[in-house]
């Protein structure tokens, strides 16, 4: 007769359970010190009391004592290990670094109550995106093109927040960028889209009936900030001349510069993709040649190639490079390949 052995699982006592799991919890425990992030509740008290500059004032906005302000702000500054009130009898008044430190919080704070709102407000098996975008290309281009998607996707909500200047994508919180190119986009993926083409226009009222051409030098020239030398370059290309091309307001957004042409107050240079409609509709007009360099050609800006995203993200970018798609040729950029940035 043979007999066969098998290994048995080693017994674990309840109290070996105990340790095991006490064992998780520490490392986890440590793990979270080693982040180095103070309790939410010491935090909320902090803010409270340096953006009142009174624990009483944030004792009472927080429905809590003083005494448990000054207690929650103690801890605090136990755990980073700095002094962030300076205490003058029954005063108190922020340090330097507390100020500093004051500001950096309470953007935290409200990020994350944001992004919390946003959760709650997410109906089920429903999908978000962040996108950063120029808000003259949003309000102009974009936005009017977004009832498309919401009819395609109708579960996908789609939130835009503008950004003026370029910025780095990774850690920013948004998934994706519609922006200008520039080298700030290093290691993303970008996909050309359209170009700035830049058109003098101005409201039918200015030029005077039955005359088909009139000089840019006798009407008044409306300006963009960012872009003091506009007018130069465009004169320039498309060669003619104007004495004291910087002459006439400016205004900070091409949006500004495209409300002030059809109010009649002078003429803009601003890219014809923003104008399309309004010389169609004839609020506008344009008996000039537009000018012969791009200002600008704008992109897509991924982390990662489209083929590797997955879900909302690849969606909206698929959708959007459809909508290009159907754009005059004019206005597309020359060049559509993807590109690495490095």
């Amino acid at each position: 007769m043979s007999l066969t052995f098998h290994h048995a699982r080693p017994y674990l006592s309840p109290h070996k359970s105990i340790v095991r799991y006490a064992s998780v919890t520490k490392d986890h425990a440590e793990a979270q010190m080693r982040r180095k992030i103070p309790s939410s509740t010491a935090l909320i008290a902090f803010e409270a009391a340096a953006r009142h500059g009174s624990f009483a004032r944030a004792a009472e906005e927080l429905s809590l004592t003083e005494g448990a302000i000054s207690r929650q702000i103690g801890r605090l500054e136990s755990f980073l290990g700095v002094p962030l009130f300076e205490r003058v009898g029954n005063r108190v008044r922020l340090r330097p670094n507390g100020e500093r430190y004051a500001a950096q919080v309470r953007e935290s704070l409200e990020r994350l109550d944001r992004d919390s709102q946003y959760l709650m407000g997410q109906p089920e098996n429903a999908a978000s995106l962040d996108i950063a975008v120029t808000p003259t290309f949003a309000m102009r281009w974009l936005i009017p093109r977004m009832p498309a998607f919401t009819r395609a996707h109708p579960n996908i909500t789609v939130h835009l927040s503008q950004r003026i200047e370029p910025f780095v994508l990774a850690g920013s919180g948004f998934d994706a960028a519609v922006h200008f190119e520039h080298p700030a986009w290093a290691g993303m993926r970008t996909y050309p889209l359209l170009q700035e083409v830049l058109l003098p226009v101005c409201g039918p009222t200015l030029i005077k009936k039955g005359h088909r051409t009139v000089s840019l030098e006798t009407l008044p020239r409306l300006h963009r900030r960012q872009s003091p030398d506009a007018w130069q370059r465009y004169a320039e290309s498309v060669g003619i001349t104007l004495t004291n091309p910087a002459v006439g307001a400016r205004y900070d957004l091409h949006a500004m510069l495209i409300e002030a042409a059809l109010a009649g107050l002078g003429v803009a240079l601003v890219p014809r993709l923003y104008v399309e409609e309004e010389l169609e509709q004839g609020r506008l007009v344009a008996p000039w040649p537009q000018g012969e360099a791009v200002s600008k050609t704008f992109c897509l800006v991924l982390p990662e190639p489209i083929g590797l995203t997955t879900g909302p993200v690849k969606k909206f970018a698929q959708w959007l490079l459809a909508e290009v798609g159907k754009v005059g040729a004019a206005d597309v950029a020359c060049d559509t390949r993807p590109r690495l940035h490095e």
